[in-house]
């Protein structure tokens, strides 16, 4: 572990890790916008923080539980403000009326129009058009919205449509709204985990090659405990390493990022925030640790499958070079092949929890299944079933690599 830790460039990645997860958990707040009109009828515009605290200041009757009374009363105000001002989208409002008269309530017309769909086509209807006694049975829309849904995504599937309703029946109703956060910040968190496994992928690239390409490994594997008992220790401390790094990270940023925009807000749930629908029953704070843990195992079983090159190749480009690419080998996958092909792909590589548009994240909030036969999977069981048999099978394969791999 000394030796790891003292390359100059492991220090500058560790380093660089801790400065990118107090950096990216900042810079969603950044994103945040709002603009009104003051006493005096001139435009204040608000950024950063500042918008973020004002927006959970003039949202604050929204906090709490989102009843169906309170979401009927949000649809009757916003159809009342459109009907009065003769608008039929927002942008078509007086300059002003939004911030005062829509934005106070916003965040509970979200997923109102997702909920009552077409069953048929899936197309939204406009707030405009839903009567207000519908919302009267929000959640009970909410479920069949999930079923038709299901129908539409997974028509020749229906152990994928039983799944998801087993699924959706243990989601906690009715939901509740925190508001001020938005789900920048969980990209941000799944960009920096995306970049962290490449810094450890890097520190783990060299720990069996470079002692092959400078000869040392030829003295090391002559003394009394230089195979199996040192290949173990060699995969201990990476791992050890790899995996403190990226638990320090992602604690600071939630720390960070929870801190600024609020604690309250991690009490959200998270079909206030994605699809009115979503299968987890979570609220934000438990998805940013389920996350958090999906990465770690991500990352761990693409450490191992790192080394497991390492020990095969005596030459550290190339043991870099094809690790490098099997982190960004989930993307191409995504990009290349076909959705239902490549799903069953990037879904059990080593580095797919953490590549963007595969991520665990993405799988959490989504609503793709394995479908075998008769039984159907959800996705993050398959990615983290993956991971938990990748990484002792890639260590394993590590140590018989290297102990039976030949002296030069």
């Amino acid at each position: 572990m000394k030796r790891v830790l003292k390359t100059r460039l492991t220090l500058i990645l560790l380093a660089l890790s801790l400065l990118l997860s107090l950096v990216m958990a900042y810079i969603p707040t950044t994103f945040s916008y709002v603009e009104y009109l003051d006493e005096n009828g001139n435009t204040v515009t608000l950024w950063g923080l500042d918008a973020v605290r004002y927006e959970k200041a003039l949202q604050a009757d929204t906090a709490g539980i989102v009843t169906p009374q309170k979401v009927r009363q949000a649809v009757e105000s916003y159809q009342f403000c459109m009907t009065k001002y003769g608008a039929r989208y927002a942008n078509e409002l007086p300059d002003g009326v939004y911030a005062q008269e829509i934005l106070p309530y916003f965040p509970l017309l979200h997923g109102v129009r997702e909920a009552f769909a077409d069953p048929v086509t899936g197309i939204a209807p406009s707030t405009l058009d839903i009567a207000p006694e519908k919302v009267d049975d929000f959640y009970g829309a909410c479920e069949a919205r999930l079923y038709s849904l299901m129908k539409l995504e997974q028509d020749n599937h229906p152990a994928a449509q039983e799944a998801a309703k087993r699924l959706y029946s243990r989601v906690e109703t009715p939901y509740q709204l925190y508001p001020g956060y938005n789900t920048d910040a969980m990209d941000y968190q799944l960009l920096l985990s995306f970049l962290i496994v490449l810094f450890c992928t890097v520190i783990a690239a060299p720990i069996f090659t470079s002692d092959y390409q400078t000869g040392a490994d030829d003295i090391y594997r002559c003394t009394k405990y230089g195979r199996v008992k040192f290949a173990v220790t060699k995969l201990l401390s990476a791992l050890l390493i790899c995996g403190t790094a990226f638990s320090l990270c992602a604690a600071l940023f939630l720390l960070v990022s929870n801190s600024l925009y609020g604690w309250e807000c991690t009490k959200t749930s998270i079909q206030m925030l994605y699809s009115i629908v979503n299968l987890p029953n979570m609220n934000l704070g438990q998805l940013q640790w389920a996350c958090a843990g999906g990465y770690l195992l991500c990352l761990l079983a693409t450490v191992s499958f790192t080394l497991f090159l390492s020990s095969r190749l005596r030459n550290v480009v190339s043991a870099l070079s094809l690790s490098l690419l099997c982190c960004f080998l989930p993307i191409i996958v995504y990009m290349a092949l076909p959705s239902e092909i490549g799903q069953w792909i990037y879904t059990v590589l080593p580095a797919g929890g953490v590549a963007l548009q595969t991520s665990f994240l993405y799988s959490l909030v989504d609503f793709a299944f394995w479908n075998i036969g008769n039984i159907a999977i959800w996705t993050p069981y398959v990615m983290l079933g993956a991971y938990c048999v990748e990484i002792p099978l890639f260590l394993c394969l590590t140590v018989r690599s290297y102990c039976t791999h030949k002296a030069s």
